[in-house]
C-alpha cells in the first residue's frame, strides 16, 4: 500500500507541475518591471563573461535562460551572486543551468542505484531511495555555491594584491608628471593580469562613454565587491586636483595593502602551522596506542585467566561445602 501511495503521490505531483507549466500566466507590471532591469543589468555586465558563454551549449543556455527569466519576473536580484559569477567570469544562466541539472542528476541517481541494488537481491523499502533522492539533490543543487564562493574569494584576493601593485604604477606615472586619467590608464596597460585587464576595460570604458576614471573604479569594485577599488575611487574623487596629495594618498593605500596582505599571509601560516601540529599529535597518538596495545591485551588476557581460576576455585568449594 506504501509503494501505491508514493508512486501515485510522485505521478500526480509530475501532472500538477506539468499543468501549470503550460498554463500560461499573465505577467504583472511589477514582474515586466523586474526583468526588464535584470536584461539591463546583465547586459551591461556580460562583456567579462561573453568569452565564457560562447562555449556554452544549447541545452545549458536554453535551461539557465529560462530559470533566469523566471528569476527576473518574480524581483529575485541575488546581487552577492552576480557579484561572485562576475569576478569568476561565468554567466549566471550557466550558473543556474548548473544548479538545475546537479540537482535533477543527484535526485535521479539514488534511485538507479537502488534499483541495481533490487536486481542484486538487495531489497529494501521505498520511501528510503525517496528521502536519499532528496536529500542528494538538494545537496548537489547547492554545490556550484560553494565552488563559486571559493574561486570568487581566491580571485578577490588576488584582485587585491593587483591592486596594491596599481597603485604603486600610478604613483610613479604621477611623480613623471603625468595627470591623473593618464597614470591610471598607463599603469592598467603594464600588466597583463586578468585583473589588470579588468581595471584596464573599465577604464577605456569610462572613456567612452564620458565617465571619469574613478568612477569607473568605483563601479567595478561595486560589481566585484572589492572594498580597496571603492576607496580608491572615492579618494580620487576627492583630491583629483592635487597631485601630491594624490600621490601620498596612493602611495599609504599600497602600503597599507601589502601589510594587510602580510597579514592574512601569516594568519594562513598560523593555521597551517596549528593543523599540522594536530596531525603529528594523531599520528603520536595513534602510534602509542600501536605500542600499547599489546601490552594491555596480554594484561587483560591475564585478568579474565584469574577471573576464570577463582570462580572455578570458588564453584569447587562450594560443591564440597554442598558434599
Amino acid at each position: 500500500m506504501t509503494v501505491e501511495l508514493v508512486l501515485g503521490a510522485l505521478v500526480g505531483g509530475g501532472l500538477f507541475l506539468l499543468i501549470f507549466a503550460l498554463i500560461p500566466r499573465r505577467k504583472s507590471l511589477v514582474q515586466e518591471l523586474a526583468a526588464f532591469d535584470a536584461a539591463r543589468a546583465a547586459a551591461q555586465s556580460a562583456g567579462p563573461v561573453r568569452r565564457g558563454a560562447q562555449r556554452e551549449g544549447a541545452v545549458t543556455r536554453s535551461i539557465g535562460g529560462f530559470v533566469a527569466r523566471f528569476c527576473a519576473e518574480q524581483g529575485w536580484e541575488f546581487p552577492s551572486v552576480r557579484a561572485n559569477l562576475s569576478i569568476v567570469g561565468r554567466s549566471f544562466e550557466n550558473y543556474l543551468a548548473t544548479k538545475v541539472l546537479l540537482a535533477l542528476f543527484g535526485f535521479i541517481l539514488i534511485p538507479i542505484l537502488f534499483t541495481l541494488a533490487g536486481v542484486a537481491g538487495i531489497q529494501v523499502s521505498v520511501i528510503i531511495p525517496v528521502w536519499v533522492a532528496l536529500i542528494f539533490g538538494i545537496v548537489f543543487f547547492f554545490l556550484p555555491d560553494l565552488e563559486v564562493k571559493q574561486k570568487a574569494d581566491q580571485r578577490r584576493k588576488d584582485f587585491r594584491h593587483a591592486v596594491g601593485a596599481f597603485l604603486d604604477l600610478v604613483s610613479m606615472n604621477l611623480s613623471g608628471g603625468r595627470g591623473v586619467p593618464e597614470a591610471l590608464m598607463s599603469a592598467s596597460e603594464i600588466g597583463s593580469t586578468w585583473s589588470l585587464s579588468r581595471i584596464r576595460d573599465a577604464l577605456a570604458n569610462a572613456r567612452i562613454t564620458g565617465q571619469t576614471p574613478w568612477q569607473a573604479l568605483g563601479a567595478l569594485g561595486e560589481e566585484v565587491k572589492v572594498d580597496e577599488l571603492r576607496d580608491l575611487s572615492a579618494a580620487l574623487g576627492l583630491v583629483a586636483d592635487d597631485g601630491a596629495k594624490v600621490r601620498e594618498s596612493l602611495n599609504a593605500r599600497a602600503v597599507s595593502l601589502r601589510r594587510r596582505e602580510l597579514a592574512d599571509l601569516e594568519g594562513q601560516a598560523g593555521e597551517r602551522s596549528q593543523s599540522m601540529l594536530v596531525a603529528q599529535m594523531l599520528m603520536a597518538a595513534g602510534f602509542m596506542v600501536f605500542l600499547i596495545y599489546p601490552a594491555i591485551q596480554t594484561l587483560i588476557g591475564a585478568l579474565y585467566e584469574d577471573l576464570g581460576k577463582s570462580s572455578r576455585r570458588s564453584g569447587k568449594e562450594s560443591e564440597e561445602v554442598m558434599i
